[in-house]
C-alpha cells in the first residue's frame, strides 16, 4: 500500500500514478482541514485516514474523497467516503453535506494537485 501525504503541490499527472495502485484513473483521499494538507493512496479512505493520524492529524479535521486526476472542473472530486459518516458533526452520509466543507476542501486539494 503506497500512501503519501501531500504538503507541497504535485501534478495530476503524479495523482495519477498514485491512483493506479489500486484503481487506475481514481485515487481515495483524505483531508486535513486543520492542517492543509491530504493523504492521497490506498485501497480504503481509512488507510490514508491512518497514516495522517500517524503523522499527528487530529480525526475531527479528517474528510474523505476520491480524486478524478483526468477529469476536470467539479467531476474531479467526489466528497464521498464512510469515514464522513460523522452525526455529531451533523454528516449523516457517506457524502460530505456541508457546502461550506466541501468548499474548504476542494481549495485545499486544488492547491495540493495541479
Amino acid at each position: 500500500m503506497n500512501v503519501k501525504i501531500i504538503s507541497r503541490p504535485i501534478t495530476k499527472a503524479e495523482a495519477l500514478e498514485i491512483a493506479k495502485e489500486f484503481y487506475g484513473d481514481m485515487v481515495k483521499g483524505v483531508v486535513d482541514i486543520e492542517k492543509g494538507i491530504i493523504a492521497l493512496g490506498g485501497e480504503y479512505h481509512i488507510d490514508a485516514n491512518m497514516v495522517l493520524i500517524k503523522a499527528g492529524s487530529t480525526q475531527k479535521n479528517l474528510w474523505g474523497f476520491n480524486l478524478y486526476p483526468k477529469l476536470t472542473d467539479s467531476d474531479w472530486i467526489e466528497y464521498t467516503s464512510l469515514i464522513n459518516i460523522r452525526p455529531t458533526a451533523h454528516n449523516r452520509s457517506i457524502v460530505i453535506e456541508d457546502q461550506k466543507l466541501r468548499d474548504i476542501m476542494e481549495a485545499i486539494i486544488a492547491k495540493l494537485v495541479i
